[in-house]
């Protein structure tokens, strides 16, 4: 069976996409098994029963509440240096007073990745730790269905109240008497995001009707998502918050009663990284501040001293205890000991001791053999020697031995719970293995099938045969599909922990096995077939078929070596250093390459030129070797090496041996500009220097001497029309960066008030959709009207110039060099290396693919999200509308890649156009010439058949003795050839 190029393709990449997504199934995390919530409160656990006949415990029931109202402030990307450092000292001066002075316990609660601000929710409320996964249903929060503090709240009959983020009200849908949602993707709104929920404040603080009040703050995180954590307004926005924090304090300590007092809590979902995103694991994304204020607590006296570290999941555990509420099912936290330290102690090891339990019946649920877990040891010690405390207590027993053995036995708690966390926690990080394996073995053999067909795919009418009759291959294929059925079924029933592959219906699964053995039976066949030509003799014995540049072994081999890296997780991490080393290795290759054709190939193997005079001996000048170069007639090898002695002269030479030089400096220097990945991505560098307030004039002069570039790098091949739109576009793009306070003009002073630039960007965007239109129309009419492949260049290089001006709007003013020296190089390549030495199309098109993925990381990005610029996706939107900010905030994320893939449809496309233009002029001199040279020995005439396209050659054949002649280079034969 045969298939067109065009059809294996398309099946290649369906198959790829089915393995990678059951790689990526297998990959994330599964989190830990969720107990259902019950919809009645079930009793709970009685203290331990005392030793001995006859003593039972009378204290079987939830304790009371410790508090009266709590209200929880939630300060979206509240670093933990906000509060506890120099700017929490300057800007929160009330907030400092009460953490160092007042009645208040203060802790860095550490979040889990990933730090977005849904998952953090979720641990908050819940008590759990969010997977991965729960990154992408951020955008769109479904209902939160597991155990959790708030529907515990509703279901005891609380009364809650919530204003801020509307993420709250998708997760915990009914269950708030009253609430006032804002959007929380809108990153341009620094103001009117928390004017919102300030409103209400006055108004619900003397009211009597709730017991939980909920607020959550969000213009801190969107000043970080746009300016970053040392921007000039995170000061006054601090200043703001501190001043909400003191009213809602004194309001709490002025309806307080002699009953129960009211509890102050002050949090942050995540932090903030030095350039104001989040989503990783570095120390400022996932160090936030907690703090619980309440006059319950003692008054604070003697040094200040470092706040402790807890876990987030924690808050949840103790918020349950603190409004009496029984703790979620879910919970992997502990209780916070010190926020219950007055009470008697009695109260705190039943506290310690509720929390034990739950754990324990979580673990049990998880981990089949949970007895031999060591918090399980630890918890039934602690519960044992919790019995004998209770049996001195219940016989009235006050002595201080007591007291003694109450504060061991919570310390053995203490202990048994931190293990017992630790050990659920742990399942988080539980990969489906077997998914990710089969999904793997999909993704590789597509992969290496591809490899070995690249020569055939190049061509357009190229067919592939499909292994199906062979018996040896029909043979293997169901000797192959037994055995991986045979693994399947071990694998699956053996496994002791949930797998999806095992999960799906076994006509699904017996579907892939026989899937990865096709796949299989095609890679062995295309092996064969190689070995099998290999074999063959060659018709011309002067070429040897097995010559592999330095170019074609660097490729091969960094392809491959960057595909193996990706098995480690540090190369993941430290991507970056990969593709860095591979593009300057490749740029002392080609400076190599250059050298030697500019140096070394000046004269002609003697072997060559004896062939060449054997074959054209009546051709007067094209016997010299330097006139007409000779590839073998199918050897696309060698007639791109022997193609590229056609020499550069003048000072384009020299200009092209600096080429690879060049491009090794504007790399360099690019690294300088944003570090990246995840050991190093906190070192300072050139972009933290420009982005600071002192370096406003020189980022200004930057950003304008980048936009000039721009401009002029583009324009060379674009109409009018789009020269001029062009330039108006660069310029709204600077008049955008001006009004929003990133860049000044020459006449503009720093005080001028800063806009959200919503004129300014949507002016730019005029010219964007004008250009990419213009161009869309260019090759609508090259397909549609005439098949002008010149007019489908020029429409291309439209679309390519639209979306260059798009990235410059989204880029930030310190990004704008990243995309000079983008355009810079793909110039460079273009004019001085990859014609001169004229690469095939599967060399160049490795050589976009490298130089993509390195300028995706010359960005500042990294494989953590923390990198993701999200204020990308709301330049020019007054509000937030979900589909236009995926788009941009995705765009101006892989715009490097993007660029670069379409910079090569541009190069192949201005390549084929310029090939046909010399053809054509071939025709039309020979036509003129009536062209009547005879060949050696005949009396028959030459003409002129076909080309190829990447080799630039023609075939000559003689009519008379019906013998072939080998390819002749068209500039050779336009140049020099007398025909």
């Amino acid at each position: 069976m045969r298939l067109r190029s065009g059809a294996f393709a398309s099946s290649c990449l369906l198959v790829e996409a089915l393995g990678v997504a059951l790689f990526l199934r297998g990959f994330f995390p599964v989190a830990v098994r969720s107990l259902p919530r019950r919809e009645t409160r079930g009793d709970p656990p009685a203290e331990p029963a005392p030793p001995g006949p006859g003593m039972v415990s009378n204290w079987t029931k939830i304790p009371p509440p410790l508090f009266k109202k709590v209200v929880i402030v939630l300060i979206d990307a509240l670093r933990d240096d906000f509060v506890f450092g120099s700017k929490g000292k300057q800007f929160m001066p009330y907030t400092t007073q009460v953490v160092e002075k007042g009645t208040s316990y203060s802790f860095i609660a550490e979040a889990k990745p990933p730090t977005v601000t849904m998952p953090r929710i979720k641990a908050l409320m819940t008590g759990s730790i969010p997977g991965f996964i729960d990154v992408i249903v951020n955008l769109n929060s479904p209902a939160l269905l597991d155990d959790n503090l708030i529907w515990q709240a509703k279901t005891a009959g609380k009364r809650i109240i919530f204003y801020g983020d509307d993420t709250w009200v998708k997760l915990f849908p009914k269950h708030f008497v009253e609430y006032d949602g804002t959007t929380s993707f809108f990153v341009s709104d620094f103001t009117e995001v928390d004017d919102n929920v300030t409103r209400h404040l006055d108004r619900v603080l003397k009211r009597e009707d709730w017991d939980l009040l909920i607020l959550h703050y969000l213009g801190l995180d969107h000043i970080g998502h746009v300016t970053g954590p040392n921007s000039p307004l995170v000061g006054p926005k601090l200043r703001e918050m501190d001043n909400i924090l003191k009213k809602i304090h004194i309001s709490l300590l002025s309806k307080e009663e002699t009953s129960l007092p009211n509890l102050l809590v002050v949090c942050g979902d995540h932090g903030m990284s030095e350039t104001g995103s989040h989503g990783g694991s570095s120390e400022g994304e996932v160090h936030t501040p907690l703090l619980f204020i309440s006059s319950a607590f003692e008054k604070r006296s003697g040094p200040v001293t470092q706040p402790e570290l807890v876990q987030q999941t924690d808050l949840a555990s103790t918020l349950a205890v603190g409004l009496g509420l029984p703790i979620s099912r879910n919970s992997v936290g502990n209780l916070i000991l010190p926020v219950v330290g007055r009470k008697t102690m009695r109260e705190q090891l039943r506290f310690v001791h509720l929390n034990g339990f739950q754990l324990i019946t979580l673990l049990q649920e998880n981990i089949p053999a949970y007895e031999k877990d060591p918090g399980y040891e630890h918890f039934k010690i602690a519960e044992k020697s919790h019995g004998n405390w209770i049996k001195l207590y219940l016989e009235g027993n006050n002595s201080e031995i007591l007291l003694n053995l109450g504060k061991k036995v919570l310390k053995q708690y203490l202990e048994a719970l931190k293990t017992l966390s630790s050990s659920l926690s742990k399942q988080v990080a539980q990969y489906d293995m077997y998914s990710m394996m089969v999904g793997t073995v999909i993704i590789m053999e597509v992969l290496l099938l591809l490899l070995l067909s690249v020569p055939k795919a190049l061509s357009s009418r190229a067919e592939f045969e499909v292994p199906l009759s062979p018996p040896l291959f029909s043979l293997l294929f169901y000797l192959m599909c037994l055995m991986l059925c045979a693994v399947h079924v071990i694998v699956c029933t053996s496994a002791q922990s949930l797998c999806y592959f095992c999960s799906m219906s076994w006509l699904t699964a017996v579907g892939v096995m026989m899937l990865i053995s096709a796949l299989m039976c095609g890679i062995l066949s295309a092996v064969t077939k190689i070995f099998e030509n290999s074999r063959v003799p060659l018709k011309n014995p002067v070429v040897s078929s097995s010559s592999w540049s330095e170019i074609d072994v660097l490729i091969l081999a960094g392809t491959i070596g960057h595909v193996l890296s990706l098995g480690a997780s540090s190369f993941i991490e430290e991507e970056h250093q990969t593709w860095y080393f591979l593009i300057n290795t490749l740029c002392l290759v080609l400076c190599q390459e250059l050298c030697r054709n500019n140096f070394l190939l000046k004269e002609c193997d003697p072997q060559h030129s004896t062939t060449v005079k054997q074959n054209f001996d009546s051709i007067g000048e094209a016997s010299e070797c330097k006139n007409i170069d000779i590839p073998a007639a199918g050897n696309s090898k060698l007639g791109k090496a022997t193609s590229s002695a056609e020499f550069i002269k003048g000072s384009d030479k020299w200009i092209s041996l600096a080429s690879p030089w060049i491009i090794l400096i504007c790399c360099r220097l690019l690294r300088s500009l944003n570090q990246t990945g995840v050991q190093w991505a906190h070192r300072p560098d050139f972009g933290h220097w420009l982005t600071s307030s002192e370096h406003k004039t020189e980022l200004s002069f930057l950003a304008a001497v980048s936009l000039l570039m721009i401009f002029f790098l583009v324009q060379r091949r674009c109409s009018l029309v789009s020269k001029i739109a062009m330039a108006l576009g660069l310029l709204g793009v600077y008049s955008y960066r001006a009004a929003i306070g990133n860049v000044i003009f020459p006449w503009q002073h720093d005080s001028k008030d800063i806009s959200k630039g919503i004129t300014e960007a949507r002016f730019v965007y005029v010219f964007v959709l004008g250009i990419i239109f213009t161009g869309t129309k260019d090759l609508l009419k090259s397909q549609v009207i005439s098949a002008d492949s010149s007019v489908k260049s020029t429409g291309l290089w439209e679309v390519y110039s639209g979306l260059v001006l798009l990235a410059a709007l989204l880029f930030r003013p310190h990004n704008l060099p990243v995309l000079v020296f983008s355009l810079l190089i793909q110039t460079m390549m273009t004019k001085y290396i990859w014609r001169p030495l004229k690469f095939d199309a599967a060399q160049i098109t490795i050589m976009h693919y490298w130089f993509g993925q390195a300028f995706f990381y010359f960005q500042g990005n990294s494989n953590g999200i923390a990198t993701v610029d999200i204020s990308a996706g709301f330049v020019g939107l007054e509000s937030y509308v979900e589909i236009p900010a995926i788009f941009l905030t995705a765009f101006a994320t892989y715009a490097g890649p993007l660029l670069w893939a379409i910079h090569l449809l541009c190069y192949l496309s201005s390549e084929v156009s310029r090939l046909k233009a010399q053809l054509s002029s071939v025709a039309r001199y020979s036509a003129g010439l009536n062209c009547s040279q005879e060949c050696s020995g005949s009396g028959s005439r030459l003409f002129l058949l076909r080309s190829n396209a990447f080799n630039s050659s023609c075939h000559l054949h003689c009519f008379g003795n019906r013998s072939a002649l080998p390819p002749v280079h068209m500039e050779r034969l336009l140049a020099k050839t007398t025909l």
